[in-house]
């Protein structure tokens, strides 16, 4: 059972790691919003955790079949388009049980997928560990309103929690004069709920740590989330007050920690250069926008007849 678990968990990280590459690609397009493409990131991520999709006509898995891989039809219907699974290692002769096309081979992923159970658990472990340790760190954290509390254990403002979150500044940090900018962005973080989108992401890695591609994409979401959450944010502000929020970011240190997102947790220069030449989304750019990923989207989750 553990062995056929990984055997599509194997397939399923081939596919994420095309889909990755494109989306990686994507992101070079400096006139892509990060918000964009941080929506464009779940699609891998969709890919590492779900073996099965819609058949499509004019996706890239239907490209590829043409000279590699093979699909696996799970569901057949009439009216709706046909429910099928990528086998990208083509290792297998039959499916439900899975039939290896030699002995070694099966014999291969029965080891791996030991190897894979014992890592990944040992991974969750660590990073169960090192987030209650996080959530531990400012539970004696001063409360000074709503839900802002000041702590000397964080060196700059974080959001810490998922479903209770607090935004935790550094005690110093009360009289800052850029303090409004720097709050405006840890509530963006809160309404985009981006500490869950963090820990689906970390988890996504764990389950897919054999595969070097999953944490060059991990790194790249999470500096993407951190820079749509500022886009979000400039969406409203005019030219001066770009300029002011650009200098609230300087003022903070950088601050890299998993579970919580920091205001200063990205590379301070990318960010700057995002932010000082940032323009606002019209209500035509959106919808231009959100039909090309309805289209990127199709083209990448979609599966072969």
């Amino acid at each position: 059972m553990l062995s056929e678990l990984f055997y599509w968990l194997f397939n399923m990280s081939i596919v994420a790691s095309l889909t990755g590459l494109i989306v990686m690609l994507l992101r070079m397009i400096k006139r892509i919003p990060r918000r964009v493409v941080t929506v464009l990131w779940i699609i891998p991520f969709i890919r590492m955790w779900f073996p099965a999709g819609l058949g499509g006509k004019y996706g890239l898995m239907t490209i590829i079949s043409q000279f590699t891989t093979k699909t696996v039809t799970v569901y057949e219907s009439e009216v709706l388009p046909d429910f099928t699974m990528m086998n990208s290692a083509m290792a297998a002769s039959s499916y439900f049980p899975i039939t290896y096309k030699v002995d070694l081979v099966g014999k291969v992923f029965e080891f791996a997928s030991i190897i894979w159970a014992v890592v990944a658990c040992a991974l969750l472990l660590t990073l169960a560990i090192l987030y209650f340790v996080t959530i531990r760190e400012i539970k004696n954290s001063t409360h000074l309103f709503e839900n802002i509390y000041a702590s000397e254990k964080v060196t700059s403002p974080s959001v810490y929690g998922v479903f209770r979150p607090k935004i935790v500044i550094p005690p110093e940090m009360k009289e800052n004069s850029n303090l409004h900018y720097i709050l405006l962005h840890e509530k963006k973080h809160i309404c985009r709920i981006d500490n869950l989108w963090r820990i689906l992401a970390f988890a996504s890695a764990v389950m897919h740590w054999f595969n070097p591609l999953t944490w060059i994409f991990l790194k790249c979401f999470l500096s993407d989330l951190e820079v749509a959450c500022d886009e979000a944010v400039l969406q409203k502000f005019s030219d001066n007050e770009k300029k002011e929020y650009a200098s609230a970011l300087v003022s903070c240190a950088e601050q890299k920690t998993l579970f919580v997102s920091a205001f200063g947790g990205a590379k301070v220069r990318t960010r700057l250069e995002r932010i000082l030449s940032y323009r606002k989304m019209t209500t035509v750019s959106t919808i231009l926008f959100a039909v090309l990923v309805a289209a990127i989207a199709y083209f990448l989750l979609t599966n072969a007849y």
